[in-house]
């Protein structure tokens, strides 16, 4: 039996101000839908992944913002970087976990979850951008042009 993760509410403040900050970002917009001035429902996809966010009104009693450590993987986190900050995403400088904790820069060996980048939604929800994959895979970032 698969227990596949499909989707992750993340609790926001302004519908539009976020969807819009995540479809600048390269999510795809795949539902939004309202139901009255009390319920909407915006769900959207980032590229390459089965499983999805939802933002909206209703939906959630979670204090926008509070969501900490989401993460995002991508096969070369040095082109992810640049394409989000090319967006218009303010993304964090890359870091490592080492021997004295969290080091800036990249895993000297790349090796597969090893190397990190942050950014925040406009509430402050925090993503991280992890490298996974590199060593395994000639491919660039799963992040669309």
């Amino acid at each position: 039996m698969d227990f596949k993760l499909e989707l992750v509410v993340v609790p926001v403040s302004d519908v539009d101000r976020a969807k819009a900050f995540y479809e600048m970002a390269g999510f795809r917009v795949d539902v939004d839908h309202r139901a009255g001035d009390t319920f909407r429902v915006v769900q959207l996809t980032p590229p390459g992944s089965a499983c999805s966010i939802t933002i909206g009104t209703g939906l959630t009693s979670s204090t926008p913002g509070s969501y900490k450590g989401l993460h995002l993987v991508v096969t070369d986190i040095e082109a992810a970087r640049a394409l989000l900050v090319e967006r218009g995403v303010d993304a964090g400088e890359p870091f490592h976990i080492g021997e004295n904790g969290q080091t800036p820069g990249l895993d000297p060996e790349r090796r597969d979850y090893g190397t990190f980048f942050p950014f925040d939604d406009p509430d402050g929800n925090t993503w991280l951008v992890q490298e996974v994959g590199r060593t395994t895979s000639g491919s660039p970032s799963a992040l669309p042009d």
